[in-house]
């Protein structure tokens, strides 16, 4: 599972190359999706009129929705430190979850918002998308 915070979400829709790149391969994967927590979603809508639309417009991305369970865990992580909502929506989507296999990778511009654990991948790396 792969998941795009805030940071990643507004390079998505702003055109960043290597995330265009990843969710175009993605949509020709089938079962394949770029998920974006709610609350990442909301926050780069926020600071950025009409981004929604732009990442929603791709067909492999997925909203992770913030339901009666994950408002309340989201909730504690706020209250305990780990970050503002938006931070700790994406956290929560990185937690490992029985519906999927596999490590979820988190994709983030601020790997330093995450504790240790929480694979995180910068969207600027060089070995993103296997390109070294």
């Amino acid at each position: 599972m792969i998941i795009l915070d805030t940071g990643a979400t507004r390079a998505l829709a702003e055109g960043h190359k290597t995330l265009n790149l990843l969710a175009g391969n993605m949509a020709r994967t089938p079962g394949d999706l770029l998920r974006i927590p709610a609350l990442c979603l909301m926050r780069a809508e926020s600071e950025d009129a009409g981004a929604s639309h732009r990442v929603l417009s791709y067909s492999s991305v997925v909203v992770d929705p913030l339901d009666a369970v994950s408002s309340v865990t989201v909730g504690t992580m706020i209250r305990d430190g780990y970050g503002g909502a938006d931070t700790c929506h994406a956290l929560y989507c990185a937690l490992p979850r029985a519906e999927f296999t596999g490590m979820p990778i988190l994709l983030t511009d601020r790997e330093q918002n995450y504790p240790p654990g929480v694979v995180t991948v910068g969207i600027d790396s060089p070995g993103m998308l296997g390109f070294h």
